[in-house]
């Protein structure tokens, strides 16, 4: 079983450079408070510390 992370948009992208916008995207979060979850990757890893400050992120058992 691989780990799981969950994570939610919690500040807006409006006023956000374009590349975080296209993180949050391809993190498949499209409006604030929405939530995804996802695979516990480095690549995940990666795109969520590009973006840390708009999203909380916590750790799901899978």
């Amino acid at each position: 079983m691989s780990k799981m992370v969950k994570v939610k948009m919690i500040k807006s992208e409006i006023g956000r450079p374009e590349k975080q916008r296209k993180v949050l995207r391809g993190l498949g979060l499209n409006k604030l408070n929405s939530c995804v979850t996802l695979k516990d990757t480095p690549q995940i890893r990666g795109m969520i510390n590009k973006v840390i400050h708009l999203v909380s992120v916590e750790e799901v058992k899978g």
